[in-house]
């Protein structure tokens, strides 16, 4: 099966410690939602709040995220999926999707020699 990684934004500083119990019982049933569509939650991890962030651009370093923004990068996990489309029906169905959004991408597989 195919592999995408599903980047999770949330409202800044999107602490993982300020989820709701309600928000955590739709995330505990996310994973039988995603194989009842024929998918599998390969790994996944929760970032820190934003405002742990380190950015570096070239020799310059600042505390922060890289970009201020209402919404930032909150997390991310890798799913296999049957296809693209399948993983993007899957992603639809991420409670992230309520208040920030999912980003659904192919990770590259190198070309066979």
């Amino acid at each position: 099966m195919a592999q995408y990684a599903v980047v999770i934004y949330s409202p800044a500083p999107a602490d993982p410690m300020d989820l709701t119990p309600d928000y955590v019982a739709l995330l505990e049933r996310y994973p039988a939602q995603v194989a009842e569509l024929g998918g599998q939650i390969v790994t996944g991890y929760a970032l820190q709040p934003s405002t742990t962030a380190t950015a570096v651009r070239g020799d310059l370093v600042t505390d922060g995220p890289f970009i201020e923004a209402k919404e930032v990068v909150a997390g991310f996990f890798v799913l296999e999926a049957p296809d693209l489309d399948a993983a993007v029906q899957i992603a639809k169905l991420n409670p992230a999707t309520i208040h920030g959004g999912v980003e659904v991408r192919p990770l590259f597989e190198p070309p066979a020699e």
